[in-house]
This record gives C-alpha cells, structure tokens and sequence, in this order.
C-alpha cells in the first residue's frame, strides 16, 4: 500500500525515518532532520523540506551525500550491491544492457570524470517525466557535463540528487502527475513541427506563418476542441483562440495564454507552457460539465520572439490594437513581406484591425511561463510569482571604420569598428552590473566580409537593455548610448544605431498577484517573489488590462532558448493545479459574476 501523508505525519520519529531514510542515497539523517517540520501539508511541501535540509548543511555532508551514489554502470550495478531504489533506476534506464560499446563509453567517461571533480555523476536517469531516459540521452548528458566549470557541475549534481528525490518520493507515496505527464506528452508532439534547415538537424524552430508555424497552429487547435473548448479558430494574425464559455450569459472573460513561436533551436517550453497549462485546467471542467460564472479565453499568440520579421508581440500587440500596419512591408531574409506571408497563409490582412479586444469584458490577464532562468532551480521550488516584467529596449547597429592591412597598419592607425563593438560590449556589462537588476546584452557581432588578415572596417551588432522600472531603463540606455558615441569618435569611426524595439515594465496587478500566491500557498509550496528580465505576451495585454505571471522551474539550471530546456512533468501538474486553484478562487469572488458593460 502506498504511504500517505497523514501516515507520515502522525507516526513516530523511527518509523518516519525508515519510511523516508532510502530517498536520498545512503542519507538517512537528511529524512531526520526534515521530519521536524512535520505536518507536512502536501508531498511539495516534504520535497522542499528535504531539499532545504541539503542546502543548508554545508559543504561537506553536500559532498559526502554526492559521494554517496553510485556510478552508473559501474561496479556496484555489476557487482549488484546497488540499493533497491538505485537498482530499480539504472534497471529502467536500461543501464543493465549496455552494449559493449556502451559500457567502454560509460566507464571512460566516469573516469574522466572523477578525475576531474572528485565525486561521481549523477543524473536522474528516469529524467524529467519519470519514465526514463535513453542509453543515448544519458551518454550524451554525461558527456556534455564534463565541460562543465567545477563548482557549477557540483550545484548540477545536487540539483539532479534532489530530482531522484521526488521521483522516489512519487513512488513510495504512488502519486502520479496524470495531468502533468499528458501535458508534458503534448509539449513533445508540437515541438515535431519545425522549419526548413533546422528540422533535419533535430533542431526545434518555428518562425511566424512558416508551414510548420501553421502546422502549431493546427494541432493546437485540435488539442482545443479535444479538452471541451465551445468555440476555436485561427485569426486574423495567426493566433489560435478558443473560447469556453460561463455559466451566465453577458459574463466576462479571463483571459490568458502564450506564445507558440520560438527562436532558433530553441527549447519546447517557452510560451508554449502558458497554452497547454490553461489547456488541462479547462479540460477538466469540461469533463465534469462544470461552467463557471465568468468565461475563460486562451489564446496562443502567433508570435513574440521577433525572428523572421523586424518586429515583435505580433500576436499579443494585434489584440491590444498596436498592431502597426507598416509592419506589414517589412521583408524576411528571403525577401518575402509580411503583408504576402499573411495572405499565403490564408488570413485576411484588413481583419487584424478588428481583433483588438476591449477591456471591460474581461477580468484580466493571467500567463502561465517557464521560468527561462537559474533562481527557482537554486532554490528548489517549483513555482515562482512574478511581481514586475523588466521594460526593455532592443537596438540593431553598425559600426563603420576603414578596412585595412593587418599586417601593415600600426596599432596608433586603425580604425577597427570591430574593436569599437567589443569595447561597448565590455561597458555595457560594466554599467549594468552597477544597478544590480539591470542587465545588458550585444547578442550579435557580425563583420560582413571579415577576413583573418583585415582591420574590420565594418561591424554589425544588437544591443538589449533592461531594468525593472522604467526610469532605471531609461538611465541606462542613455549612459550606454553616450558611451558608445563617445568611444566611436575617440576611436576614429562611426555609428549607425537604430532602436527597434520598446517595451514599458509591467508591474504585476497587486489583486492579480495575490491570487497566485493563495493558489501556490494552497498546495504547500513556498511563496517566492520574483521580477521578470525576458518579456512576455503580459507586457502588451498590461497596456489595456490588469495582469500578473506566474514562473515554472526550468531544468537544466534554468536554461531558455537552449535545446535543453526543459521542466519536469511533476512542476507542470502543481502549475495546472495552481492555475485550477486561481479559477476557483475568482468563481467565489462576487466581481466575477458581473456582466459585460
């Protein structure tokens, strides 16, 4: 029979330890320590618990706990002196059929390394959905951490020991996240489609209107009908609506949702997180035919990332109605107009005019993202509420010096634009720094025509700048600016910069933020506050309603716009129960009953 929580809570201290005394390897006394804080209120809750008790005992029991596991095919699973819960973890990964190959390969790279760290490596082998990872999948892992910096791989180590830990723990307590694993299912099938170029390489792109960006938009809208929604379609932009309605006619909406756009070789979670979480709470009212007395409206926006086109929050903007026309002359790399792009994707152009929504009939605006960061994954928790989204600014630039012979043109002589490029790249990282929340990036570099033996007289590059008040972003665009100015004519050369982009902080409505605290309270998970430094659909619906976010620990410390991207399908089931828990709380409030003015 499975344990359960009141069991744990009301037994004595040596049978809760011998309970939970196998769930970190060898490590009774973190079992010990945690059971302090009995009642636990929910398996988060004794998850979190645990994982404290790891961080704040230090580094030696850290590295005696490490120390603790086992290699992975090594002697101990040859030997079978592995403890059951190892056993049974490299027996589902497949680890006990090696292929001889395989077993050269893993012994070769346990060796390097525990040259190099002094501890073995540890990943959970039944990885982010529980059901395992492949002989390939781990190889691949194991050899892609060996690169890691030390002190980093120790904190990945610990991260991945507090992962076994609640896979474990999901065993002995038989608690399967349903709901979480078909979402997580359903992340995987979308991410099939992706573009030309990149899908042959396995790589996960999808850019605005493209055929696999249709494609998204088709199995989306499929996945719509399937969970209960009353009324779908693709608009006018290309985002996918649907629609289940209240229980009263003239109600408001909630509405919410993300992005299904990405960037290139990209991860599978970035916005697509916020379609698919509202997908399964609304599924499961509609499969008990429950309505309730406002209406609920996701919406996956047809595009965010600002890849193809020199513009971005297409989809969010057209619903606000700063959809700007002239948009639609911009031309991709291969010289294909938006305003064609539309129409070969059977959407009608003079429609985006009438996609804004007004405000007055809706609640608000609630997104549901991946976190896109390292802070919840530090902090093993698995949820965080976002209290203000970073105002940025984006701008693309040129630097215009005079080729020359490298071999022939003294240091005093040069006019690098190359040099100048990397100089404001080392300020920029200098000046925001100094603010502490503000940060700032020269994501690409580009020398057109470069050769190995020229002075660049030409450099290309982007600046991003951001800061969670607009004030703070705007003090610093100006002093990166001014340095950049200055710096090109002290060095002989000049600049062409032009701002692309602008984007208001958007502070979270306090109501709005409150609601997701008393949902991640209600199922016994710490509160953490947290702003946002990436931007999100939420920015554009702030302008016209009250909104507020709510983050998802990311895997992999965190890592966004990476292949490795990736959550787990225990922290998506708590945001589909979080997000359940919000829907409950505004059908007890009085406001949503109201009709539509």
């Amino acid at each position: 029979m499975p344990l359960t929580l009141e069991q744990l809570n009301t037994a004595d201290a040596a049978q809760a330890v011998a309970w939970l005394g196998g769930i970190y390897e060898h490590s009774p006394w973190i079992a010990e320590a945690a059971l302090a804080q009995r009642p636990f209120r929910s398996l988060a809750h004794l998850k979190h618990a645990m994982a404290q008790v790891v961080t704040e005992a230090g580094d030696a029991p850290q590295l005696a706990l490490i120390r603790a596991h086992p290699e992975l095919a090594g002697k101990a699973m040859v030997s079978k002196t592995l403890t059951a819960e190892s056993t049974n973890e490299q027996g589902k990964a497949g680890l006990t059929e090696c292929t001889p190959e395989e077993f050269a390969t893993l012994q070769k790279l346990n060796a390097d390394y525990n040259a190099k760290f002094g501890f073995p490596f540890i990943v959970a082998v039944r990885g982010p959905r529980g059901s395992g990872m492949t002989r390939g999948e781990i190889i691949a892992t194991f050899a892609r951490r060996l690169a890691n910096p030390v002190d980093f791989e120790r904190a990945e180590a610990l991260r991945n020991i507090h992962r076994i830990a609640e896979i474990r723990l999901a065993d002995l307590f038989d608690a399967v996240p349903y709901t979480g694993n078909e979402v997580w299912d359903w992340h995987e099938r979308l991410a099939q489609h992706s573009d030309p170029g990149f899908a042959e390489r396995g790589e996960l792109t999808v850019t605005y209107l493209t055929d696999a960006h249709r494609a998204c938009a088709q199995q989306i809208v499929q996945d719509m009908r399937e969970c209960g929604f009353d009324d779908v379609h693709v608009d006018a932009v290309g985002n996918v609506v649907g629609r289940y309605h209240a229980s009263l006619p003239d109600a408001k909406y909630l509405l919410t949702g993300s992005h299904y756009d990405t960037v290139r070789n990209g991860g599978k979670y970035d916005g697509r997180l916020g379609i698919y979480v509202p997908l399964a709470a609304v599924r499961q009212l509609a499969a008990t035919g429950r309505r309730l007395p406002f209406g609920i409206e996701v919406v996956g926006f047809a595009e965010e990332e600002g890849q193809r086109y020199k513009a971005t929050f297409l989809g969010s903007g057209a619903l606000t109605g700063d959809f700007n026309p002239a948009w639609l002359d911009q031309q991709d790399a291969d010289g294909v107009p938006m305003r064609e792009a539309i129409r070969l994707a059977g959407l009608d152009v003079s429609a985006i005019p009438a996609l804004r929504r007004d405000a007055r009939d809706y609640l608000g605006f609630v997104e549901v993202h991946i976190e896109q960061g390292p802070v919840l994954n530090e902090l093993n928790l698995p949820l965080g509420i976002v209290t203000s989204i970073n105002g940025g600014v984006r701008f693309q630039g040129q630097v215009v010096g005079m080729a020359s012979h490298a071999g022939t043109t003294p240091m005093d002589r040069r006019r690098d634009a190359a040099a100048a490029v990397a100089e404001l790249t080392l300020y920029v990282e200098r000046r925001a720094a100094q603010d502490g929340d503000s940060v700032g990036t020269v994501g690409i570099v580009e020398v057109p025509g470069g050769s190995i033996n020229v002075v660049p007289g030409r450099c290309r590059f982007t600046l991003d700048l951001r800061a969670p008040v607009d004030t703070q972003r705007d003090a610093l665009v100006a002093e990166v600016l001014a340095e950049l100015h200055a710096l090109c004519e002290r060095r002989g050369v000049r600049v062409e910069i032009e701002e692309t982009m602008r984007a208001a902080a958007a502070p979270s409505a306090p109501a709005w933020q409150q609601r997701w605290e008393a949902a991640v309270d209600a199922l016994g998970v710490p509160i953490h506050r947290m702003p946002s430094g990436a931007g999100h659909d939420a920015m554009k619906l702030h302008q016209v309603m009250p909104q507020a976010m709510l983050f998802v620990r990311g895997q992999n410390s965190g890592i966004s716009h990476n292949p490795l991207e990736s959550t787990t399908a225990d922290d998506i089931q708590l945001a589909v129960d979080a997000f359940s828990h919000l829907l409950g709380q505004l059908a007890a409030e009085p406001a949503s009953t109201a009709p539509r003015p």
